[in-house]
């Protein structure tokens, strides 16, 4: 059986160094066997969310769009890849309108605690970028606010975090061999 790999773009600059990074997970992804799903988000219809709260009690939002395709794909991978750049500390919008949107398939509430509609079995990886150069990325919460907001959604999920590669600075002209490895690791 077949290893699933959902691959999410989620910045505008398909040969950036988030795209590269992706680019290099589906190339490594490709070699191990894994049959993957490419999504550019930046390509999709993805309506923003109404506050309607149907899609908490249904599991699926009522607005008809590439949402429900996204929602389909993310229930039947074995792995979630979202490489998105920083944006002010944050995701890009159509990342943030896409957890927005996907809330229903990610979890319902209860009385205490959201309860996961994802499985434990699925895992994800983050892949972010940012002009600000290392360490200051980190220090000064730009990378670290993107990842977080990304975990978030998909700890909440109830998916199984598999790790993260940061690409800080503005030289980016050829993906680092530290990045490369951890790739490779992450995808065994």
């Amino acid at each position: 059986m077949d290893k699933k790999l959902l691959a999410l773009l989620g910045s505008p600059h398909k040969d950036g160094a988030t795209g590269t990074m992706l680019g290099y997970v589906l190339q490594i992804a490709g070699q191990q066997g894994w049959q993957i799903e490419f999504v550019n988000l930046y390509e999709q219809r993805i309506d923003y969310c109404k506050g309607c709260r149907v899609c908490i009690k249904t599991g699926n939002c009522v607005q008809k769009d590439d949402v429900q395709k996204m929602s389909r794909l993310i229930r039947e991978c074995d792995m979630v890849v979202l490489a998105a750049p920083v944006y002010w500390a944050n995701v890009p919008a159509v990342v943030k309108n896409l957890f927005d949107r996907l809330l229903g398939v990610a979890m319902e509430e209860t009385k205490t605690f959201p309860k996961a509609r994802l499985s434990k079995k699925q895992k994800y990886f983050l892949l972010t970028s940012c002009n600000t150069p290392a360490p200051f990325s980190f220090l000064c919460g730009q990378s670290t606010g993107a990842v977080r907001r990304m975990k978030e959604f998909f700890k909440t999920s109830g998916m199984k975090y598999a790790g993260k590669c940061v690409w800080a600075g503005q030289d980016k002209k050829t993906l680092p061999i530290h990045i490369k490895k951890k790739i490779e690791n992450i995808l065994k």
